[in-house]
């Protein structure tokens, strides 16, 4: 699955960025609501629940005009709590 969002967007602290395009679907393993920042990733049912994915992120970040630049982070997170190693 591949899924962008062009448009330039104010992220607030602690808040999802929100990707608005789907340009490749993926699978039933892969869930993602167009205009949401979560994405469900789920294993096979019947007892198969393992699964192995592997997410990449880019972006171009900025700060808005007329405003300090300070530090800048963005994390991957899982139910909330980002994942230390992203």
């Amino acid at each position: 699955m591949e899924i962008t969002a062009n448009a330039a967007q104010i992220v607030a602290v602690n808040q999802p960025v929100l990707f608005t395009e789907t340009a490749i679907p993926g699978n039933c393993s892969m869930i993602h609501r167009e205009g949401s920042g979560l994405v469900g990733l789920r294993g096979l049912p019947n007892g198969q629940c393992r699964a192995r994915f592997l997410v990449e992120f880019g972006a171009n970040i900025a700060v808005p005009t007329d405003e300090t630049v300070g530090p800048v982070s963005l994390a991957i997170a899982i139910n909330g709590e980002p994942v230390a190693t992203s």
